[in-house]
């Protein structure tokens, strides 16, 4: 049966040839791992013992792999990636680019630009093979974004049989940016891994992060806030309005979870986010309203270094009507436009 790509080439995903290539999985020298943990012969991002001790929906997510990164340098003109997986994440309104599939992304001195994208096949189930071509044969830092929305229990990367590999750069400050929240804070429905905000603050920042979005699942449970709190940090993004059931809840939870993070780390700067919605209704004021109380709350009692951004102030107005799949799950517009608002806070107050 035919289909778009009988007629279009360029929109099919090209069948990866092993010959005259070097793989290595990614726990060998020189490949360097960030935002992710390894743990039962996988991938995660927090310790088994929390995520299930908190929920079961958390503990599910635990294995997606969304904030994960590879970073090292190579002469190679081909990176492949070998990927064996433990979950797949296929929604009708995600992309599988962005749910499965890996961003690459290189840096040859004027910092990390987009190189394609390690494409799944439509059907992928537990395994696939991809690679992009980045031109000529030269040395360049290579950073590799994990999927989204899928886990992973090998990788191994392939490069040309005659490149070297070496170590990447290292971040500047060892310390992560921990993100706290919903499926927006996780990445959904970013069309490509290397979109989240998160994603693109970093690369635009330089600085380390760890993706703590539990979609549906970020609910300022205390056991969440204690094994944040014991992370050793650079900042803190709290951001799971969207996930707080209801107003009360979020009334109930909100100072609690900024509380238990502030002690562990006295100096830190907190971000407070609520939900990127233009146009809030009577429940959505009265959400923006918790999370503001929770800020002047802190400012009051003499904590200096903690800041809010309203929701409305993400995307805008410009933005409102095309920023979303599906009038809350941000679109690569809708994501680029919080990166965006959200570096001008942490240039403040990092």
């Amino acid at each position: 049966m035919a289909d778009v790509t009988t007629f279009d080439s360029r929109l099919r995903v090209e069948r990866v040839v092993r010959d005259g290539l070097q793989w290595r999985s990614v726990h060998e020298a020189p490949f360097a791992v960030y935002g992710l943990i390894w743990e039962d012969d996988r991938f995660r991002r927090i310790p088994k013992a929390v995520s299930s001790a908190v929920s079961e929906g958390v503990d599910y997510l635990n294995d997606n792999t969304a904030g994960g990164r590879v970073r090292f340098a190579t002469d190679s003109d081909t990176i492949a990636v070998d990927v064996t997986l433990v979950a797949v994440g296929k929604m009708p309104h995600f992309a599988l680019t962005g749910s499965v599939g890996f961003d690459v992304y290189t840096d040859e001195g004027d910092g990390y630009r987009y190189a394609g994208t390690l494409i799944p096949p439509f059907d992928v189930t537990e395994h696939f093979e991809a690679k992009v071509h980045l031109g000529t044969r030269r040395r360049r830092e290579v950073m590799l974004h994990f999927p989204l929305y899928s886990g992973i229990k090998e990788l191994l990367i392939g490069v040309n049989e005659d490149a070297t590999l070496e170590a990447g750069a290292s971040y500047a400050d060892a310390r992560p940016i921990a993100f706290y929240g919903s499926s927006i804070t996780q990445g959904g429905c970013a069309s490509r891994p290397g979109n989240s905000y998160q994603a693109i603050a970093s690369r635009e920042m330089n600085f380390d992060f760890v993706n703590l979005g539990f979609s549906g699942c970020g609910c300022g449970e205390p056991l969440m806030a204690e094994h944040i709190a014991s992370l050793p940090l650079r900042a803190f993004v709290l951001d799971y309005d969207h996930n707080a059931p209801t107003p009360e809840h979020l009334q109930a939870t909100h100072f609690a979870f900024y509380e238990t993070v502030r002690r562990a780390h006295p100096t830190i700067p907190i971000v407070m986010m609520t939900r990127p919605t233009f146009r809030l209704n009577g429940e959505e004021l009265a959400r923006l309203a918790i999370v503001r109380e929770t800020c002047e709350k802190a400012r009051a009692a003499g904590d200096t270094a903690v800041y809010v951004i309203d929701g409305r102030e993400l995307v805008g107005e410009e933005l409102a009507e095309v920023s979303t799949v599906d009038g809350a799950h941000p679109n690569d517009a809708g994501f680029y436009a919080m990166a965006k608002r959200l570096m001008r806070t942490l240039t403040e107050c990092l």
